[in-house]
Formats: structure tokens, sequence, C-alpha cells
């Protein structure tokens, strides 16, 4: 049997047996593995996940704006608010359960949103059509005059 001894990098010397080359990791790969886990990150996070964001803070809109048997989404506020019968407001949030994409429209008594195509009740945020499983979540709206307060 050949007795093999290594001197690696900053330790002390240490038996080599065949096939522990493999097991060392270079600089060189322990820095590759850092930049591809870096970049992998923000890209699984891109593609949503199951918590839907909800509006911080109060969110005023007009109850002119909502129209009966649809509503309006307010995008940068992340809340839909309907009217799905005459004086029956309704608020959700407006980031889909699938996969947090923003819905877009109010068309034909659904929420929808674009990206995988699910649709949701303006009565209560219900799945119509998936991907979606679970409804829109729900926020409290009260009636203020002339104005709708969400949150």
């Amino acid at each position: 049997m050949v007795d093999e001894t290594r001197r690696v990098r900053g330790t002390t010397e240490h038996e080599v047996g065949p096939g522990d080359a493999s097991r060392e990791l270079s600089r060189r790969s322990v820095l590759r593995g850092a930049a591809v886990g870096g970049l992998a990150l923000p890209l699984v996070a891109a593609c949503g996940s199951n918590e839907p964001d909800v509006p911080a803070g109060e969110v005023t809109v007009a109850a002119s704006d909502v129209p009966v048997g649809g509503g309006t989404i307010m995008a940068d506020e992340k809340v839909v608010v309907t009217q799905p019968a005459e004086g029956d407001f309704r608020a959700f949030s407006a980031v889909c359960t699938h996969q947090g994409c923003p819905v877009q429209t109010i068309a034909e008594g659904t929420i929808n949103c674009p990206c995988h195509g699910s649709q949701f009740s303006v009565e209560d945020g219900s799945v119509v059509t998936g991907p979606a499983t679970s409804p829109l979540k729900t926020l409290a709206v009260t009636r203020e005059g002339d104005d709708l307060v969400v949150g």
C-alpha cells in the first residue's frame, strides 16, 4: 500500500486515500455555488408565494366608483372593492392566492388574475376557476358618507 500524505493550504498534513480528492472543495467551487445560490433566490422569490399581500393601513374609495355587479381594483393599494348588489360592498386583497400575482380585471361577476387564469367571485372572493384553490383574503369595508373605507 502506498502511503500518501498531502499538505492542504492552511491546514496540517493529513492522509489522503483514493477518491478523497473529489471531496475537497476548491475556492472556485465555493464561490460558484454562492453566486448561483445568490442568483437563484430572487428568481424563486419572484415566482410568488401562497401568502397574499394585504394592504397596510386604510384605503378610501368613492362608493360611486364601484359599479353594481362589478368592482374597482386599486392596484397600488392591493385592494379590490366590489358591489355585487346595490349598496352591498365587499373588499378583498387584490393578490391572487395561487402565486401572488395582482388581479387585473373584473368582468361578468369575476375578479380575474392574468397570470394563470384564476377567477374569483365578486360576491365573496371564492374561487370560480383555478388553478387557485383558496379564496381572496376578505378585508373589512365600511361606508362613511359617500366613501368606502377598507382596512
